[in-house]
């Protein structure tokens, strides 16, 4: 027998709690123990606010004897002469709103499927549906047989131990000889986590590697799921609610050809102003070295008030998001990281949209190999000197600097160009 429950048996749980059967009855049924049934219902099972026929969702404890009326004054899109309870949005609007929260979901069988006041219950209800517990259950088994199984911490441990060895020529077949009881993981593993551009090394380092040829298909790879733990975006949602004064920078990767060069941009979302850094590889330790260079010139108190808060998606070259955050002198924090929701760029819009200026210069899948860090200052000159409708028609130049001063943006090498003179062509930096 599969040690996972099929369909046909989640079909039987839902049919047996709309009885009001037990785990035990279930889990004899299926030749299940009780608490694999138990464990199932509360992982699969979801939330669900809904009301009964003519009544909205309704939780509060006094929806039954209130009788206010116009709770939301005279903005309110739902008026009734009756009372507010009867109103999807009174619970938002009234002061006296107190959530009752039904005793049910907090004994066996933890959902509502078999109540018997299920079909006149206003209250946030908890349901077990066969279909959506059996796509939770395969997309969860499916998440957890990719990635990487490490952490941040063991990512930059065997990076200190291999990646000096192999630029000083070693193969990593030699070096995992030598270090096998460091390194505590297969030599294979080493091979994915340079695929992976996870070290500061890459297959170009490998004499002998970059001789074959590479599979049809690369693996996805993701660093150590818990670091994003309080830091998606709906926790990025609730630090703006808590924080609503905050200036968000975001942050993003635009590649040249693959496997090449490649730009790390940080975009300030209020005055509109991009910065770009040339990397040699789309790798972790390149965005934490640029990180580490700009706090450097511009000091901690300036770093800190320009990078309260960073918005960046969920590729590998930002899944060290401690060293991002942390400074190795006081004061030690310098940032928040959050990240958007996996295949959502439009969370970061801003930077997207700004994305398409420096592609008029370097179109996609051009190569970056050539450019120098001088290079991509004059760029974003041009670009940063372009006059935006949303800023009133001025630059972002000109914004971040009655913002912030001209200062800053001298130390981070921005400079203006005149109306006439700005160029967003190829032609550019044809030397």
């Amino acid at each position: 027998m599969s040690k996972f429950l099929s369909y046909e048996d989640r079909l039987i749980i839902a049919q047996r709690l709309q009885e009001s059967a037990s785990f035990g009855e279930i889990g004899k049924e299926l030749g299940r123990d009780r608490t694999t049934i138990a464990k199932e219902v509360k992982k699969y099972s979801y939330d669900k606010k809904s009301g009964r026929p003519g009544y909205p969702y309704n939780p509060c404890k006094f929806r039954v004897s209130c009788k206010a009326k116009k709770i939301c004054g005279s903005r309110c899109t739902h008026e009734s002469a009756y009372k507010c309870s009867i109103c999807s949005e009174c619970t938002v609007h009234c002061p006296d709103f107190e959530e009752d929260i039904c005793s049910v979901k907090s004994k066996p069988p933890y959902v509502c499927n078999g109540c018997r006041e299920l079909p006149k219950c206003t209250l946030l209800k908890r349901i077990y549906d066969p279909a959506d517990a059996h796509e939770m259950a395969h997309k969860t088994i499916s998440e957890s047989r990719t990635g990487i199984l490490s952490n941040e911490d063991d990512i930059a441990r065997i990076n200190g131990i291999i990646s000096p060895l192999v630029r000083n020529g070693q193969s990593l077949h030699q070096v995992y000889l030598d270090h096998v009881d460091d390194l505590m993981c297969s030599e294979k593993t080493l091979y994915n986590y340079v695929d992976a551009q996870l070290f500061d090394i890459r297959n170009i380092d490998l004499p002998r590697k970059v001789k074959y040829r590479p599979r049809y298909k690369q693996p996805e790879f993701k660093v150590d799921r818990g670091c994003r733990i309080g830091r998606n975006y709906s926790d990025f949602k609730k630090f703006l609610e808590e924080n609503p004064e905050t200036t968000i920078v975001q942050m993003d990767t635009v590649i040249g050809r693959v496997g090449g060069k490649c730009l790390l941009t940080i975009h300030f979302v209020e005055t509109s102003l991009m910065l770009a850094f040339l990397r040699e590889a789309n790798t972790s330790g390149s965005v934490i070295r640029i990180f580490n260079a700009i706090d450097e010139v511009l000091g901690s108190k300036a770093f800190n008030r320009l990078f309260p808060v960073i918005l960046t998606d969920n590729g590998s070259e930002f899944s060290n998001p401690k060293e991002l955050e942390y400074r190795e002198k006081y004061p030690y924090t310098r940032t928040k990281v959050f990240y958007c929701d996996p295949s959502s760029p439009y969370q970061k819009g801003a930077c997207e949209v700004n994305h398409e200026l420096i592609r008029r210069i370097l179109p996609k899948g051009s190569s970056f190999d050539d450019l120098t860090q001088e290079d991509i200052f004059l760029m974003m000159n041009h670009i940063n000197s372009y006059k935006r409708k949303k800023l009133n028609n001025r630059s972002p130049y000109d914004a971040f600097s009655f913002y912030y001063g001209e200062d800053l943006l001298k130390k981070l090498g921005c400079s203006p160009v005149a109306a006439e003179n700005i160029v967003l062509k190829p032609k550019l930096l044809k030397k």
